[in-house]
């Protein structure tokens, strides 16, 4: 801990970079020295750093900074550097940082802060906290503060009140191709404050050739500095990751792209299903009317590793329903029960089961005599030509689901139907991204959503209802114990 004395003269030493974030960023830090041996900031840092150092002064624009890149270029590593910089270099420095989903915010851009305040020689200046960083100095926790805030379409209001007029202004965009255009509207009336040093930068893959982000790089590109950054020609970047992707999707493919090339798309957009699309989905409220005529059928995606969660998912026609999330169980005796327990309780025609870590589950079920209980091989043969896969074949089934009507009552489900990016193979098949290629891009594992697209993996008629309840009276099903 630094006396404050000791405060004093840091704080002296990090004012003289007010406008050298590149000198900061090498006179902050330990360069050299434990985890930094050996390394040092890239180019495509160093020329972004210089240009911010070159137009901040002017107080008269706003300097405005949109980087579109490839996956793991140390995109995270900058932008702690900027908030360091930021906070650090002019008193009563006001900033919010966002990103794509609160998911991505909490998990990934943040935390990247933490590790720099951690080797930071100011940090005895400023308090980190889990959502956000202010001043210690008594009096300014209040002024002198950068906050990481979720972005909601609900409630854009949230980023109309960043004034501090005659003092700094940083807005952080993270992924921000996926920040909905309200966001950026609402924003631009906090970039209004006159005699006052402005920085917006704006990050991520991008994705969609529409949208806000991609004006940076077209119609609003006299406005923005725009850099787009290869993760072939970064020095941390996973070249063994980068070959593989190119192999499987070609390095014209619109995957290879965003998240290599650091280009955007050809397609309109690249994800399966819209976020457009979604939102409908999540606003649609249903009568019992409407889907009681139904089968009902369970979609089951389990999970044994990492942070993966067990899903179970209903749908009934077009209603459809999150019944349980459950952290990674091998315990398959008791998951069984519990699904087990669940048909009974709604009925349920029939349950779909992925058989990637589902072989034992299935296996406790067949022993209760669940002959309704299914597996299914995401990597078999789909049926209709068009798709790679069945994992493909299901999911592009459920997006005509949504678009015929479907509804969803989980903002999370929400969420994951449009993480998975979609592309046309060698073979001139839809096929969906693996888990494994969306965690590589730092996406948690749609569990949910794919239960629900389980959901979708064979036919399943009315009088499959019937059935059921006959063999249920019949007492052809062995008794479900208590978990």
């Amino acid at each position: 801990m630094l006396s404050d004395s000791q405060k004093a003269e840091v704080a002296a030493f990090l004012g003289q970079y007010v406008h050298d974030p590149l000198g900061f960023v090498y006179a902050a830090f330990p360069w050299g020295e434990g985890e930094l041996e050996g390394r040092s900031p890239d180019e495509w840092q160093i020329n972004v750093l210089k240009d911010i150092g070159n137009n901040i002064a002017d107080i008269e624009t706003v300097t405005r900074e949109a980087v579109g890149s490839g996956n793991g270029i140390g995109k995270s590593c900058l932008v702690a550097w900027i908030n360091l910089w930021a906070i650090s270099t002019h008193a009563d420095t006001r900033g919010v940082v966002t990103a794509n989903t609160e998911s991505q915010l909490r998990t990934k851009t943040w935390p990247e802060l933490a590790k720099w305040y951690r080797l930071f020689i100011g940090r005895d200046l400023f308090k980190y906290t889990a959502t956000s960083i202010f001043s210690t100095q008594p009096g300014h926790d209040k002024t002198w503060r950068i906050d990481c805030i979720p972005w909601s379409k609900e409630n854009p209001e949230a980023f109309a009140g960043l004034h501090n007029q005659g003092n700094r202004i940083l807005i952080v965009f993270d992924e921000a191709s996926a920040i909905y255009d309200e966001i950026w509207r609402v924003t631009e009336g906090a970039v209004t404050d006159a005699n006052t040093e402005i920085l917006w930068c704006a990050f991520g893959n991008p994705t969609r050739n529409t949208g806000k982000f991609f004006d940076c790089f077209n119609t609003e590109r006299e406005i923005w500095s725009t850099w787009q950054v290869d993760s072939r020609t970064v020095a941390i970047s996973n070249k063994k990751q980068i070959a593989q992707w190119e192999d499987v999707y070609g390095e014209e493919s619109d995957f290879f792209k965003v998240h290599v090339r650091g280009m955007f798309p050809a397609a309109e957009e690249n994800q399966l299903i819209s976020r457009e699309l979604v939102e409908l989905a999540s606003d649609r409220r249903l009568e019992a009317r409407e889907y009681r005529h139904a089968p009902i059928i369970l979609g089951v995606d389990p999970a044994w590793t990492g942070g993966d969660t067990l899903a179970i998912v209903m749908r009934q026609g077009l209603y459809s329903k999150v019944l349980a999330e459950i952290p990674r169980n091998d315990n398959d005796m008791a998951v069984g029960r519990k699904i087990a327990q669940l048909q009974d309780d709604l009925s349920a025609s029939a349950v779909f089961i992925d058989m990637g870590y589902g072989t034992g589950i299935y296996s406790v079920g067949k022993d209760m005599g669940r002959e309704n209980w299914r597996l299914v091989n995401f990597a078999e043969k789909a049926d209709g030509k068009e798709y790679a896969n069945k994992r493909a074949e299901m999911w592009g089934e459920l997006k005509k689901w949504l678009q015929e009507g479907g509804a969803l009552n989980s903002e999370k489900l929400a969420d994951e139907l449009t993480r998975p990016e979609a592309f046309i193979n060698k073979r001139g098949r839809i096929q969906l991204e693996s888990k494994d290629d969306m965690k590589k891009r730092g996406l948690a594992s749609p569990n949910l959503a794919d239960a629900l697209a389980l959901t979708f993996a064979f036919p399943v008629r009315v009088s499959s209802n019937v059935r059921y309840r006959r063999a249920r009276r019949a007492g052809k099903f062995k008794k479900v114990g208590t978990l």
